[in-house]
């Protein structure tokens, strides 16, 4: 197999580049049919991606250069298309799908800018609308980040696209009947006059209803997908369909980030392969994972039903392959029966991008480079994260404030008179602003992950659990100081054993008064947080407050206690990297007078400890 280098250098093309993207020749020899008796096979090959929010180059906007990770996966939709163009070609003659899962115009500056910046209109095309018309899908499911920037700039991409997106649980709220497209049905001749038709059902994530209610209310209702497909898959079959696909915006696990809010799961697609029968293969998406292959027997007829998530943003391309045999009633009446289906991944790392695609988009990538690096605001001073891990410093506060802040505008009900806290991790101590002006690339590096935004309620007593286990992160010392932060600072712990890292280690702030505490790095684990009050008050266990946490955090990430289990009563799915951007753009200002106080320090047996 070529290098990643070589691949890159060389424009590798063509069988070539599937072979080096991973691709291997499936063989059906074993489909139960003996040679001599098999009648005439078809393959029909469904091409997938999914989540690519709004990547159409391997670009990190944000690093202002080349995407990277550490598996050294390549990002973006130009990537996809040549694995797309390199399978059409060897299956030339054959029928072939390409489908995408959703999630399409969020995620990106390059998305953000043509929805908030220089909206899209009918003189402004989005540019992940000009890529995907370049790549020729046959059709997209709808996703939940579709409708965060509102139904009218959905509806105005819509227009833009030369296939159309589906959604057969997105429905008006008096009829109950789909407002975009349920279903498509494409029929494809395959020779001796016969054809195969195929559905295409789109299905997309209930949690609409509650992270984009300010966008959807009274507009749509989301039902679940198992309650949608049973509607839709007959009407499939009774339309003549031989096959039936669902693009599914909702991951393979049966789970729900909002808990028991909703009647319908979040992630709902094996359920739909468990209780619908007659599906025959499901194209994954939403939960970003990475499956190859996976098969879940449906409990009325047996049948194995085909699962493939192609992972995010562009980094894989699902194959999947559904091979029919014709088969005769005993009447002579000719039908296709699936014999045999399997799917595989290929890696969008090692292809060259599309140089099509590329070329569509190039004008609009290079306006939102410069946009990135031009400044959306200034800092009245110079605010570093340098010394974050070891004092409460304006920067971390500045976090905290834009995050508690979005979480009480957004609260209803009983939970809107509670008092809002946040949380915040020193994820990048090279992170600052710079006195002057201040680009998305500054406010960026402070918030180098794309978590999302929760507020959950939680109780006195969980606050000081959340901070005693917080402080697990320094080491015990006797005296104060002085000390090098590296003296203090990364315990080893029994799930650490490298050292805590920093993002495992949050300060937790109020927004309309000072939550206060001290960290007594003095005394053993679970015995640090001393004189915990909100607004001059000493927290009691019952008190009840709403705590801004990321995504990461409330799914459990950190093992920190509480806000794996406590109720949601905020989920936007708004990632907070894009709030504190939106918050500076919109002020223009950023002033630590408004927002920045000393509200926690380090101290051993009551004196505040020098570090270095």
């Amino acid at each position: 197999m070529p290098s990643r280098r070589a691949v890159l250098a060389g424009g590798v093309t063509g069988g070539a580049a599937l072979a080096a993207a991973g691709y291997v020749e499936p063989s059906y020899a074993e489909d139960g049919v003996e040679p001599a008796r098999r009648s005439r096979q078809v393959r029909l090959t469904v091409l997938g991606s999914t989540d690519l929010h709004g990547n159409v180059y391997n670009w990190d906007y944000f690093k202002n250069a080349e995407f990277d990770n550490a598996a050294h996966d390549d990002i973006g939709l130009a990537k996809v298309a040549t694995l797309v163009k390199a399978m059409r070609k060897k299956r030339k003659g054959e029928p072939i799908l390409t489908l995408d899962a959703g999630d399409t115009i969020q995620g990106t500056p390059l998305a953000y800018y043509y929805a908030k910046i220089d909206p899209i209109s009918d003189s402004v095309v989005h540019p992940m609308a000009r890529a995907m018309n370049l790549v020729k899908y046959d059709a997209a499911a709808l996703g939940n980040h579709e409708f965060n920037y509102g139904i009218d700039t959905l509806r105005t991409f819509e227009s833009q696209l030369d296939f159309p997106l589906l959604g057969a649980n997105a429905v008006d709220p008096a009829t109950q009947r789909p407002v975009f497209r349920p279903y498509i049905i494409k029929t494809f001749k395959v020779g001796g006059g016969r054809t195969l038709k195929v559905g295409v059902l789109g299905l997309t994530n209930p949690g609409i209803a509650i992270w984009d209610k300010a966008n959807v209310e009274g507009r749509m209702e989301f039902p679940g997908l198992v309650e949608q497909a049973k509607k839709f898959v007959p009407e499939l079959k009774k339309k003549g369909c031989d096959l039936v696909i669902v693009s599914a915006h909702s991951g393979a696990d049966t789970s729900s980030s909002y808990g028991d809010a909703l009647p319908y799961p979040e992630n709902a697609a094996s359920l739909v392969a468990e209780q619908v029968p007659h599906v025959d293969a499901i194209l994954v998406g939403h939960a970003h994972q990475e499956i190859a292959q996976q098969f879940v027997r449906n409990k009325k007829t047996g049948q194995q039903v085909l699962l493939c998530e192609p992972y995010y943003w562009g980094m894989r391309l699902a194959v999947m392959d559904l091979v029919v045999q014709e088969v005769y009633s005993k009447h002579g009446k000719p039908s296709w029966l699936l014999v045999n289906s399997g799917s595989q991944l290929l890696n969008s790392n090692e292809v060259d991008a599309d140089p099509a695609v590329a070329a569509a988009v190039r004008s609009q990538h290079d306006i939102v480079v410069d946009y990135v690096n031009s400044p959306i605001g200034t800092s009245t001073e110079e605010l570093s994260a340098a010394r974050a891990v070891v004092e409460d410093v304006p920067i971390i506060d500045f976090v905290n404030y834009v995050q508690a802040d979005a979480v009480k505008a957004g609260l209803t009900g009983p939970a809107a008179d509670l008092p809002v806290l946040s949380i915040a991790a020193p994820f990048n101590r090279s992170a600052s602003f710079p006195s002057g002006e201040v680009s998305v690339r500054d406010v960026a590096g402070l918030y180098i992950y794309d978590n999302t935004l929760l507020g959950v309620k939680v109780t006195g007593a969980d606050v000081k659990d959340y901070l005693e286990y917080s402080a697990r992160y320094f080491k015990q010392v006797s005296g104060a100081g002085p000390f090098t932060m590296a003296q203090v600072t990364n315990a080893v712990t029994a799930t650490a054993p490298n050292g805590t890292p920093d993002y495992n280690y949050d300060a937790v702030a109020g927004l309309d008064a000072p939550l206060t505490y001290d960290i007594d790095i003095s005394k053993p684990v679970d015995e640090r947080i001393v004189g915990l009050s909100y607004d001059g008050v000493a927290v009691t266990p019952e008190q009840e407050f709403v705590m801004a946490v990321n995504n990461y955090r409330q799914s459990g990430g950190g093992g920190f206690p509480a806000v794996a289990t406590a109720e949601v009563v905020y989920n936007r799915q708004n990632e907070i990297r894009q709030l504190l951007i939106d918050w500076v753009t919109a002020h223009g200002t950023i002033d630590p007078a408004e927002f920045a106080s000393v509200d926690w320090r380090l101290t051993s047996g009551g004196t505040p400890v020098t570090i270095t």
